[in-house]
């Protein structure tokens, strides 16, 4: 069992940002971790307690949890310690500016031992573009911060595809990158939604494919795996263990607006508004998923990544079309599983065999 914790609180609202999450309500900040104490202590009760399940990786999302002080996360913990495996990785994603050097120690007592700084750019110019709050300065600090406390694992994130980007300018990112104590990279494509600042903003968007492939060709030099289409580690250990179980198709709760759970191949869904979350912590809405939803997710997933697809899901159709797709060179078979072998052609392989 996996579980995430949604922080909705950000110092600032990028311009690209579709999340849950809001500027203006610091002041509900003690009563909102309040509510993911409550919430946290029934989803254990209901799905943990008195059975051998444990929680295998915790994930501190958002918004941006370095928003929040470190002691208000005292009771989660306490709460969850009980329930937590051995040897467990724990992350908490934080931005440069409010991730101080204080709160990063703070946290790294709490039991993070793995961070993930969104970072998008080492540019400021384009920092500002994206309507990101802190200056490339503050991001290496931070970084070089959470290598000095002790984290086991440092992740980057960047953000491509934005206009303006030439390989040179994205090279010029991940240069900085090689010299800063990073264990794994996600590199992600820009994309626009609705909701957000730039979505009558389309031409700040570039699609380049070969944009991306050169990118993904550059990130090998520093020494970084590709294992899923937008992640990379510098080794097996690096990897995040808490979406490699998402990609696994594992079980997991999620704890606070804008987290979504998933229990027994029924999605649960929380109240998104943060008042009304935090009136009512323990409403669910439920999804139940069927075996074609539930297939099709793992075809999905396991072609996007390094975790593959089992063939016995597939009809006897799907699986003569994978086999065609094997001897074009598109993916490849091992025993019983299949494998992408160009990450971002996974959806269209997905859809071929599936159609």
């Amino acid at each position: 069992m996996l579980l995430y914790i949604h922080i909705p609180f950000c110092d600032s609202k990028c311009y690209y940002c579709a999340f849950n999450s809001y500027v203006d309500k610091f002041q509900l900040k003690v009563a909102y971790m309040k509510a993911l104490e409550e919430q946290m202590k029934h989803d254990i009760d209901l799905y943990l307690k008195d059975t051998d399940k444990k929680i295998e990786t915790v994930f501190i999302g958002g918004g941006t949890p370095s928003c929040v002080e470190a002691s208000l996360y005292e009771n989660i913990f306490k709460i969850i310690k009980p329930y937590l495996k051995e040897n467990i990785e724990i992350t908490t994603e934080a931005n440069p500016n409010s991730a101080t050097k204080e709160w990063q120690e703070q946290m790294f007592a709490h039991g993070v031992n793995r961070i993930s700084f969104g970072v998008q750019s080492f540019n400021d110019k384009k920092l500002k573009s994206l309507g990101r709050a802190h200056k490339a300065k503050s991001a290496i600090l931070a970084i070089q911060n959470a290598k000095c406390i002790g984290f086991n694992g440092i992740n980057c994130d960047l953000i491509y595809g934005v206009k303006g980007d030439t390989f040179e300018s994205i090279k010029e990112d991940l240069e900085v990158i090689r010299n800063l104590p990073i264990t794994h990279l996600s590199a992600y494509s820009l994309i626009i939604e609705e909701g957000t600042k730039f979505y009558k903003k389309s031409y700040m968007k570039i699609d380049d494919e070969e944009l991306s492939y050169a990118i993904f060709d550059h990130i090998k030099t520093l020494g970084l795996v590709q294992y899923e289409i937008s992640n990379f580690a510098i080794n097996d250990e690096s990897r995040s263990s808490h979406n490699f179980g998402y990609w696994e198709h594992k079980e997991y709760l999620g704890v606070g607006t804008g987290a979504v759970g998933y229990v027994n191949k029924e999605r649960l869904y929380p109240l998104k508004d943060i008042e009304e979350y935090i009136k009512t912590p323990l409403f669910k809405d439920v999804e139940k998923l069927s075996e074609d939803d539930i297939k099709v997710e793992k075809v999905l997933l396991g072609l996007r990544s390094i975790v593959g697809v089992d063939l016995s899901l597939f009809t006897k159709e799907e699986r003569k079309r994978a086999e065609f797709l094997v001897s074009e060179n598109k993916i490849s078979q091992k025993n019983e599983k299949i494998y992408s072998n160009n990450y971002l052609l996974c959806d269209e392989i997905a859809l071929y065999i599936l159609n």
